[in-house]
Protein backbone atom coordinates (compact mmCIF):
# COMPACT_ATOMS: atom_id res chain seq x y z
CA UNK A 1 0.00 0.00 0.00
CA UNK A 2 1.48 3.19 -1.12
CA UNK A 3 1.99 5.57 2.46
CA UNK A 4 0.38 9.44 1.77
CA UNK A 5 2.36 12.14 1.09
CA UNK A 6 3.07 13.99 4.04
CA UNK A 7 3.20 17.87 4.42
CA UNK A 8 3.67 20.51 7.12
CA UNK A 9 2.03 23.83 8.34
CA UNK A 10 3.52 26.36 10.62
CA UNK A 11 1.78 29.26 12.30
CA UNK A 12 4.69 31.25 13.76
CA UNK A 13 1.64 33.79 15.66
CA UNK A 14 1.69 36.33 18.04
CA UNK A 15 1.12 33.98 21.05
CA UNK A 16 2.49 30.30 19.76
CA UNK A 17 4.03 28.29 17.05
CA UNK A 18 1.83 25.82 15.80
CA UNK A 19 2.50 23.19 14.02
CA UNK A 20 0.35 20.51 11.65
CA UNK A 21 1.10 17.41 9.83
CA UNK A 22 -1.41 16.82 6.88
CA UNK A 23 -2.29 14.37 3.93
CA UNK A 24 -1.02 16.58 0.87
CA UNK A 25 -3.74 14.86 -1.04
CA UNK A 26 -6.74 15.47 1.12
CA UNK A 27 -5.34 18.08 4.19
CA UNK A 28 -6.20 15.16 6.94
CA UNK A 29 -4.74 16.49 9.62
CA UNK A 30 -2.58 13.52 11.22
CA UNK A 31 -0.12 15.13 13.72
CA UNK A 32 -0.10 18.96 15.44
CA UNK A 33 2.38 20.60 17.88
CA UNK A 34 2.12 23.89 19.89
CA UNK A 35 4.28 26.11 22.17
CA UNK A 36 3.96 29.91 23.37
CA UNK A 37 5.46 32.58 23.00
CA UNK A 38 6.65 35.53 25.26
CA UNK A 39 3.71 38.13 25.74
CA UNK A 40 5.10 41.08 24.34
CA UNK A 41 5.27 43.51 21.73
CA UNK A 42 8.97 43.27 21.25
CA UNK A 43 10.56 39.96 21.16
CA UNK A 44 13.74 38.16 20.27
CA UNK A 45 13.45 36.02 17.09
CA UNK A 46 15.63 33.18 18.89
CA UNK A 47 11.84 32.25 20.94
CA UNK A 48 10.33 31.54 17.96
CA UNK A 49 12.83 29.35 16.79
CA UNK A 50 12.71 27.34 20.32
CA UNK A 51 9.37 27.62 20.08
CA UNK A 52 9.20 25.28 16.51
CA UNK A 53 11.37 23.40 17.82
CA UNK A 54 9.39 22.47 20.54
CA UNK A 55 6.09 22.21 19.14
CA UNK A 56 7.79 20.36 15.67
CA UNK A 57 9.61 17.48 18.43
CA UNK A 58 8.65 14.00 16.80
CA UNK A 59 6.67 15.31 13.79
CA UNK A 60 8.38 15.81 11.16
CA UNK A 61 10.53 12.26 10.44
CA UNK A 62 8.43 11.33 7.23
CA UNK A 63 7.61 14.84 5.76
CA UNK A 64 8.09 15.81 2.57
CA UNK A 65 7.26 19.51 2.32
CA UNK A 66 6.40 22.38 5.17
CA UNK A 67 5.88 26.06 4.62
CA UNK A 68 5.48 29.10 7.51
CA UNK A 69 2.58 31.46 8.07
CA UNK A 70 3.76 34.30 10.04
CA UNK A 71 2.69 36.73 11.91
CA UNK A 72 2.47 40.29 9.41
CA UNK A 73 4.13 43.80 10.06
CA UNK A 74 7.10 42.15 12.36
CA UNK A 75 10.21 44.16 12.28
CA UNK A 76 13.03 41.84 12.64
CA UNK A 77 16.61 43.64 11.70
CA UNK A 78 19.76 41.64 10.94
CA UNK A 79 23.04 42.91 10.12
CA UNK A 80 25.06 41.38 6.91
CA UNK A 81 26.37 38.29 8.95
CA UNK A 82 22.48 37.84 9.38
CA UNK A 83 22.66 38.50 13.28
CA UNK A 84 19.59 39.96 15.01
CA UNK A 85 20.30 43.70 16.02
CA UNK A 86 17.26 44.75 17.67
CA UNK A 87 14.37 42.69 19.23
CA UNK A 88 11.41 41.91 16.86
CA UNK A 89 9.35 44.79 16.64
CA UNK A 90 5.60 42.71 16.60
CA UNK A 91 2.50 44.27 14.71
CA UNK A 92 0.72 45.33 18.09
CA UNK A 93 3.53 47.47 19.27
CA UNK A 94 2.29 51.08 18.68
CA UNK A 95 5.41 52.82 19.26
CA UNK A 96 5.64 54.22 15.98
CA UNK A 97 2.29 56.31 16.00
CA UNK A 98 4.53 59.81 15.64
CA UNK A 99 6.42 57.98 13.37
CA UNK A 100 3.50 57.04 11.05
CA UNK A 101 1.84 60.63 11.23
CA UNK A 102 5.25 61.38 9.75
CA UNK A 103 5.51 59.18 6.69
CA UNK A 104 1.87 59.45 5.72
CA UNK A 105 2.27 63.62 5.52
CA UNK A 106 5.98 63.64 3.92
CA UNK A 107 4.79 61.35 1.25
CA UNK A 108 1.85 63.76 0.33
CA UNK A 109 -1.08 61.84 2.34
CA UNK A 110 -3.39 59.09 2.80
CA UNK A 111 -3.97 59.08 -1.04
CA UNK A 112 -0.29 59.44 -2.32
CA UNK A 113 0.13 56.24 -0.43
CA UNK A 114 -2.98 54.06 -0.98
CA UNK A 115 -1.85 54.54 -5.03
CA UNK A 116 1.96 53.70 -3.97
CA UNK A 117 1.33 50.51 -1.88
CA UNK A 118 -2.56 50.11 -2.11
CA UNK A 119 -2.64 51.17 1.76
CA UNK A 120 -2.54 53.76 4.35
CA UNK A 121 0.39 52.91 6.81
CA UNK A 122 -1.06 52.61 10.73
CA UNK A 123 1.36 52.00 13.34
CA UNK A 124 1.29 48.34 12.47
CA UNK A 125 2.89 48.80 9.25
CA UNK A 126 6.88 47.53 9.35
CA UNK A 127 7.54 50.98 7.45
CA UNK A 128 6.79 53.25 10.62
CA UNK A 129 9.08 50.99 12.72
CA UNK A 130 12.14 51.57 10.67
CA UNK A 131 11.60 55.27 10.95
CA UNK A 132 10.64 54.88 14.81
CA UNK A 133 13.75 52.77 15.42
CA UNK A 134 15.83 55.11 14.00
CA UNK A 135 15.33 57.18 17.02
CA UNK A 136 14.84 55.07 19.60
CA UNK A 137 17.54 52.89 19.12
CA UNK A 138 19.94 54.55 16.72
CA UNK A 139 23.08 52.36 17.55
CA UNK A 140 21.11 48.99 16.16
CA UNK A 141 19.80 51.19 13.20
CA UNK A 142 23.12 51.72 12.67
CA UNK A 143 24.37 48.12 12.65
CA UNK A 144 21.15 46.95 10.76
CA UNK A 145 22.15 45.53 7.11
CA UNK A 146 18.58 44.04 6.04
CA UNK A 147 14.99 44.37 7.19
CA UNK A 148 13.15 40.50 7.08
CA UNK A 149 9.90 40.21 8.29
CA UNK A 150 8.88 36.38 10.86
CA UNK A 151 7.98 34.44 8.17
CA UNK A 152 10.76 35.43 5.85
CA UNK A 153 13.31 34.56 9.16
CA UNK A 154 12.40 31.75 10.08
CA UNK A 155 11.66 30.30 6.80
CA UNK A 156 15.53 31.37 6.28
CA UNK A 157 16.47 29.41 9.81
CA UNK A 158 15.10 26.26 8.85
CA UNK A 159 16.81 26.36 5.41
CA UNK A 160 19.59 24.25 5.82
CA UNK A 161 23.02 25.95 4.30
CA UNK A 162 21.79 29.18 4.56
CA UNK A 163 23.50 31.74 6.17
CA UNK A 164 23.89 35.52 5.94
CA UNK A 165 20.95 38.01 4.34
CA UNK A 166 21.74 36.99 0.44
CA UNK A 167 19.39 34.34 0.24
CA UNK A 168 16.26 35.68 2.27
CA UNK A 169 12.88 35.42 0.68
CA UNK A 170 9.40 36.23 1.06
CA UNK A 171 6.59 35.82 -0.91
CA UNK A 172 3.73 38.74 -1.98
CA UNK A 173 1.19 37.82 0.29
CA UNK A 174 3.44 39.31 3.78
CA UNK A 175 5.35 41.60 1.29
CA UNK A 176 2.24 43.51 0.93
CA UNK A 177 2.33 44.49 4.87
CA UNK A 178 5.38 45.75 4.66
CA UNK A 179 4.68 49.74 3.52
CA UNK A 180 7.40 48.84 0.55
CA UNK A 181 5.89 46.41 -2.04
CA UNK A 182 2.90 47.35 -4.23
CA UNK A 183 0.50 44.87 -5.19
CA UNK A 184 -1.04 46.17 -7.95
CA UNK A 185 2.84 46.33 -9.60
CA UNK A 186 4.06 43.37 -8.06
CA UNK A 187 7.12 45.29 -7.07
CA UNK A 188 9.51 46.52 -4.45
CA UNK A 189 9.17 50.45 -3.43
CA UNK A 190 12.83 51.10 -2.44
CA UNK A 191 12.37 54.39 -2.77
CA UNK A 192 9.84 54.32 0.81
CA UNK A 193 12.30 52.10 2.67
CA UNK A 194 15.31 54.79 2.23
CA UNK A 195 12.41 57.58 3.41
CA UNK A 196 11.40 55.59 6.22
CA UNK A 197 15.20 54.66 7.74
CA UNK A 198 17.48 57.17 6.14
CA UNK A 199 19.01 54.65 3.69
CA UNK A 200 18.83 51.46 1.59
CA UNK A 201 18.19 47.87 2.67
CA UNK A 202 18.55 44.59 2.13
CA UNK A 203 15.19 43.11 1.37
CA UNK A 204 14.03 39.78 0.49
CA UNK A 205 13.39 38.20 -2.56
CA UNK A 206 9.80 37.43 -3.46
CA UNK A 207 8.94 34.22 -4.40
CA UNK A 208 6.29 32.63 -6.22
CA UNK A 209 3.21 31.31 -4.99
CA UNK A 210 4.33 27.64 -5.32
CA UNK A 211 7.88 28.19 -5.51
CA UNK A 212 10.38 25.92 -3.31
CA UNK A 213 12.61 28.51 -1.52
CA UNK A 214 15.22 25.65 0.14
CA UNK A 215 15.57 22.11 1.95
CA UNK A 216 15.44 22.18 5.86
CA UNK A 217 18.36 19.85 6.94
CA UNK A 218 15.84 16.47 7.46
CA UNK A 219 15.69 17.08 3.58
CA UNK A 220 12.42 18.34 3.24
CA UNK A 221 11.51 21.21 0.76
CA UNK A 222 10.44 24.75 1.91
CA UNK A 223 7.49 26.49 0.57
CA UNK A 224 7.48 30.50 0.09
CA UNK A 225 5.40 30.54 3.12
CA UNK A 226 3.64 33.96 3.76
CA UNK A 227 1.72 36.09 6.02
CA UNK A 228 -1.12 34.80 8.53
CA UNK A 229 -4.09 36.04 7.49
CA UNK A 230 -3.13 35.13 3.42
CA UNK A 231 -2.46 31.36 5.21
CA UNK A 232 -6.09 31.67 6.56
CA UNK A 233 -7.62 32.43 3.34
CA UNK A 234 -5.97 29.51 1.44
CA UNK A 235 -6.74 27.22 4.67
CA UNK A 236 -10.38 28.35 4.80
CA UNK A 237 -10.66 28.22 0.70
CA UNK A 238 -12.02 31.15 0.52
CA UNK A 239 -14.48 32.04 -2.27
CA UNK A 240 -15.99 35.24 -4.31
CA UNK A 241 -18.70 36.35 -2.08
CA UNK A 242 -17.50 35.04 1.65
CA UNK A 243 -15.70 37.23 3.52
CA UNK A 244 -13.32 35.49 6.82
CA UNK A 245 -13.96 37.09 9.89
CA UNK A 246 -11.34 36.17 12.90
CA UNK A 247 -11.89 37.27 16.38
CA UNK A 248 -8.68 35.96 17.96
CA UNK A 249 -6.13 38.68 19.55
CA UNK A 250 -6.46 41.31 16.59
CA UNK A 251 -10.06 41.45 15.29
CA UNK A 252 -9.81 41.07 11.11
CA UNK A 253 -12.30 40.77 8.33
CA UNK A 254 -10.85 39.85 4.98
CA UNK A 255 -11.92 38.53 0.94
CA UNK A 256 -10.09 37.33 -1.28
CA UNK A 257 -10.62 38.80 -5.03
CA UNK A 258 -8.72 39.18 -8.69
CA UNK A 259 -8.28 42.94 -8.73
CA UNK A 260 -5.93 44.79 -6.33
CA UNK A 261 -7.79 47.55 -3.85
CA UNK A 262 -6.46 50.96 -2.94
CA UNK A 263 -8.65 52.32 -0.14
CA UNK A 264 -7.09 56.42 1.16
CA UNK A 265 -9.70 56.20 4.03
CA UNK A 266 -7.15 53.45 5.73
CA UNK A 267 -9.74 51.44 6.93
CA UNK A 268 -9.31 48.87 3.77
CA UNK A 269 -5.15 47.01 3.70
CA UNK A 270 -4.80 46.27 0.13
CA UNK A 271 -2.49 43.59 0.37
CA UNK A 272 -1.84 40.89 -1.84
CA UNK A 273 -2.74 36.89 -0.86
CA UNK A 274 -0.89 33.79 -1.06
CA UNK A 275 -1.96 32.46 -4.53
CA UNK A 276 -1.35 35.56 -7.08
CA UNK A 277 -4.45 37.47 -6.26
CA UNK A 278 -5.58 39.61 -3.17
CA UNK A 279 -6.75 40.21 -0.21
CA UNK A 280 -8.54 43.31 0.89
CA UNK A 281 -8.25 43.43 4.54
CA UNK A 282 -9.29 45.42 7.75
CA UNK A 283 -7.52 44.40 10.94
CA UNK A 284 -8.65 46.07 14.79
CA UNK A 285 -6.62 45.73 17.30
CA UNK A 286 -9.19 44.51 20.02
CA UNK A 287 -11.46 40.90 19.56
CA UNK A 288 -11.20 38.31 21.90
CA UNK A 289 -9.55 40.09 24.68
CA UNK A 290 -12.35 42.13 24.75
CA UNK A 291 -14.65 39.84 26.43
CA UNK A 292 -11.76 37.89 28.91
CA UNK A 293 -10.98 41.43 30.00
CA UNK A 294 -14.17 42.27 30.94
CA UNK A 295 -14.98 38.92 32.11
CA UNK A 296 -11.89 39.52 34.45
CA UNK A 297 -13.44 42.89 35.73
CA UNK A 298 -17.08 41.65 36.50
CA UNK A 299 -15.09 38.30 38.38
CA UNK A 300 -16.49 35.75 35.94
CA UNK A 301 -15.32 32.95 33.83
CA UNK A 302 -15.78 33.62 30.05
CA UNK A 303 -18.36 30.96 30.15
CA UNK A 304 -20.18 33.13 32.70
CA UNK A 305 -20.05 36.27 30.90
CA UNK A 306 -21.42 34.48 28.04
CA UNK A 307 -24.57 33.15 29.68
CA UNK A 308 -24.45 36.69 31.13
CA UNK A 309 -24.66 38.20 27.86
CA UNK A 310 -26.87 35.79 26.43
CA UNK A 311 -29.97 36.57 29.23
CA UNK A 312 -29.36 40.11 29.13
CA UNK A 313 -32.76 41.53 27.29
CA UNK A 314 -29.94 44.28 25.61
CA UNK A 315 -27.76 46.71 26.57
CA UNK A 316 -30.38 48.93 27.53
CA UNK A 317 -28.23 51.86 25.40
CA UNK A 318 -24.88 51.02 27.46
CA UNK A 319 -22.10 51.31 24.64
CA UNK A 320 -18.73 49.91 25.05
CA UNK A 321 -15.78 51.34 22.70
CA UNK A 322 -13.51 48.63 22.95
CA UNK A 323 -10.49 50.15 22.50
CA UNK A 324 -8.13 48.74 25.54
CA UNK A 325 -5.03 48.30 23.62
CA UNK A 326 -5.01 51.25 21.26
CA UNK A 327 -7.03 50.71 17.76
CA UNK A 328 -5.35 50.03 14.04
CA UNK A 329 -8.89 51.00 12.75
CA UNK A 330 -10.23 53.38 13.19
CA UNK A 331 -6.62 54.83 13.58
CA UNK A 332 -6.51 55.84 17.18
CA UNK A 333 -3.74 54.19 18.38
CA UNK A 334 -3.41 56.40 22.09
CA UNK A 335 -6.61 55.72 22.51
CA UNK A 336 -8.37 53.77 25.57
CA UNK A 337 -11.43 51.47 25.91
CA UNK A 338 -14.63 54.45 26.86
CA UNK A 339 -18.08 53.42 28.10
CA UNK A 340 -20.99 55.32 27.73
CA UNK A 341 -24.54 55.11 28.79
CA UNK A 342 -23.75 53.95 32.48
CA UNK A 343 -27.11 54.69 34.60
CA UNK A 344 -28.44 52.52 37.56
CA UNK A 345 -30.09 50.37 35.36
CA UNK A 346 -27.07 49.46 32.98
CA UNK A 347 -24.54 49.21 35.46
CA UNK A 348 -25.31 45.46 35.90
CA UNK A 349 -22.83 42.85 35.04
CA UNK A 350 -25.64 41.27 32.42
CA UNK A 351 -25.15 44.67 30.77
CA UNK A 352 -21.74 45.49 30.86
CA UNK A 353 -21.74 41.93 29.36
CA UNK A 354 -23.84 42.40 26.66
CA UNK A 355 -22.34 45.67 25.60
CA UNK A 356 -18.97 44.20 25.86
CA UNK A 357 -20.16 41.73 22.93
CA UNK A 358 -22.16 44.15 20.87
CA UNK A 359 -18.35 46.83 21.17
CA UNK A 360 -16.40 44.24 19.48
CA UNK A 361 -18.56 43.04 17.35
CA UNK A 362 -20.07 46.63 16.06
CA UNK A 363 -16.18 47.16 15.65
CA UNK A 364 -15.70 44.19 13.23
CA UNK A 365 -19.06 45.48 11.66
CA UNK A 366 -17.81 48.68 10.40
CA UNK A 367 -14.85 46.43 9.06
CA UNK A 368 -17.03 44.47 6.87
CA UNK A 369 -18.93 47.61 6.18
CA UNK A 370 -15.54 48.76 4.73
CA UNK A 371 -15.15 45.75 2.53
CA UNK A 372 -18.66 46.58 0.77
CA UNK A 373 -17.23 49.84 0.61
CA UNK A 374 -14.56 48.35 -1.89
CA UNK A 375 -17.02 46.52 -4.18
CA UNK A 376 -16.41 43.55 -2.47
CA UNK A 377 -19.66 41.14 -1.99
CA UNK A 378 -20.39 39.85 1.21
CA UNK A 379 -22.69 37.12 0.81
CA UNK A 380 -21.45 34.93 3.88
CA UNK A 381 -19.22 35.38 6.74
CA UNK A 382 -17.08 32.88 7.69
CA UNK A 383 -16.71 33.30 11.68
CA UNK A 384 -13.57 32.28 13.36
CA UNK A 385 -11.37 32.71 16.44
CA UNK A 386 -11.45 32.21 19.93
CA UNK A 387 -14.31 34.48 20.48
CA UNK A 388 -16.41 32.80 17.54
CA UNK A 389 -17.14 30.01 20.23
CA UNK A 390 -19.04 32.07 22.26
CA UNK A 391 -22.99 31.39 21.94
CA UNK A 392 -23.41 35.06 22.24
CA UNK A 393 -21.13 36.23 19.73
CA UNK A 394 -23.04 33.76 17.74
CA UNK A 395 -26.47 34.81 18.24
CA UNK A 396 -25.87 38.85 17.70
CA UNK A 397 -23.25 38.55 14.64
CA UNK A 398 -25.72 37.82 11.98
CA UNK A 399 -27.34 40.39 12.36
CA UNK A 400 -25.00 43.13 13.26
CA UNK A 401 -22.58 41.98 10.42
CA UNK A 402 -25.40 42.00 8.26
CA UNK A 403 -24.83 38.45 6.53
CA UNK A 404 -25.34 34.73 7.44
CA UNK A 405 -22.88 33.50 9.56
CA UNK A 406 -21.34 29.98 9.27
CA UNK A 407 -18.58 28.10 11.49
CA UNK A 408 -15.87 26.56 9.91
CA UNK A 409 -15.11 23.34 12.05
CA UNK A 410 -12.80 24.67 14.73
CA UNK A 411 -9.08 24.42 13.42
CA UNK A 412 -5.77 26.12 12.92
CA UNK A 413 -6.79 27.68 9.53
CA UNK A 414 -3.13 29.59 9.39
CA UNK A 415 -0.98 26.16 9.88
CA UNK A 416 -3.84 24.29 7.56
CA UNK A 417 -3.04 27.10 4.70
CA UNK A 418 1.03 26.92 5.49
CA UNK A 419 0.18 23.31 4.77
CA UNK A 420 -1.87 23.90 1.60
CA UNK A 421 0.66 26.33 0.42
CA UNK A 422 3.64 23.26 0.85
CA UNK A 423 1.58 20.73 -0.56
CA UNK A 424 0.83 23.19 -3.84
CA UNK A 425 4.78 23.29 -4.07
CA UNK A 426 5.37 19.56 -3.26
CA UNK A 427 3.37 18.74 -6.41
CA UNK A 428 4.19 21.39 -9.24
CA UNK A 429 0.37 21.99 -10.18
CA UNK A 430 -0.90 24.81 -11.37
CA UNK A 431 -3.42 25.46 -8.68
CA UNK A 432 -3.45 24.59 -4.81
CA UNK A 433 -4.99 20.74 -4.03
CA UNK A 434 -8.66 20.64 -3.22
CA UNK A 435 -8.76 20.31 0.62
CA UNK A 436 -12.72 20.12 2.32
CA UNK A 437 -13.20 22.55 4.74
CA UNK A 438 -16.40 21.52 6.70
CA UNK A 439 -18.66 24.49 7.92
CA UNK A 440 -22.28 24.27 10.18
CA UNK A 441 -25.17 25.71 9.09
CA UNK A 442 -26.02 29.37 9.62
CA UNK A 443 -26.49 30.95 12.63
CA UNK A 444 -29.61 31.97 14.02
CA UNK A 445 -29.52 35.49 15.07
CA UNK A 446 -31.53 37.03 18.55
CA UNK A 447 -31.46 40.46 17.64
CA UNK A 448 -34.06 41.70 14.41
CA UNK A 449 -32.43 44.21 12.26
CA UNK A 450 -34.33 46.99 13.47
CA UNK A 451 -32.55 46.38 17.09
CA UNK A 452 -28.84 45.87 15.24
CA UNK A 453 -29.25 49.06 13.24
CA UNK A 454 -30.13 50.78 16.81
CA UNK A 455 -27.26 49.11 18.43
CA UNK A 456 -25.21 49.87 15.71
CA UNK A 457 -26.01 53.74 14.83
CA UNK A 458 -25.68 54.19 19.25
CA UNK A 459 -22.25 53.08 18.47
CA UNK A 460 -21.37 55.12 15.09
CA UNK A 461 -22.98 58.01 17.41
CA UNK A 462 -20.07 57.86 20.69
CA UNK A 463 -17.06 56.67 18.29
CA UNK A 464 -17.61 59.96 16.32
CA UNK A 465 -18.80 62.23 19.58
CA UNK A 466 -15.91 61.00 21.39
CA UNK A 467 -13.08 60.73 18.85
CA UNK A 468 -11.58 63.93 19.60
CA UNK A 469 -10.85 62.30 23.26
CA UNK A 470 -9.86 58.99 22.37
CA UNK A 471 -7.21 61.10 19.89
CA UNK A 472 -5.63 61.96 22.89
CA UNK A 473 -2.32 60.41 24.72
CA UNK A 474 -2.70 57.44 26.68
CA UNK A 475 -2.69 58.55 30.79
Amino acid sequence: MTQPKLVAGVDCSTQATKVVVCDAATGEVLREGRAPHPDATQVDPAEWLNAWQIASDGLLDDVQALSVGGQQHGMVLLDGSGEVVHPAVLWNDTSSADATTELVEELGGAAAWAEAIGSLPVPSFTVTKLRWVQSAAPDAAARAEAVALPHDWLTHQLAAGRSGIADLTTDRGDASGTGWWSPATNSYRPDLVERAFGRSLVLPRVAGPREVVGETAFGAAIAAGTGDNMAAALGLDLQPGDVAVSLGTSGTAFATCTTPTADPSGFVAGFADATGGYLPLVCTLNAARVMSATAQLLGMELAELDEAALDSSGSNGLVLLPYLDGERTPDLPHSTGLVYGLTRATMQPATMARAAVEGMLCGLADAVDALRVQGIPVERVLLLGGAARSRAVQALAPALLGAPVVLPEPAEYVALGAARQAAWALSGEDTPPTWQVAVGKPESSILSDAEAATIRSRYATVLDGTRPLLAQPRP
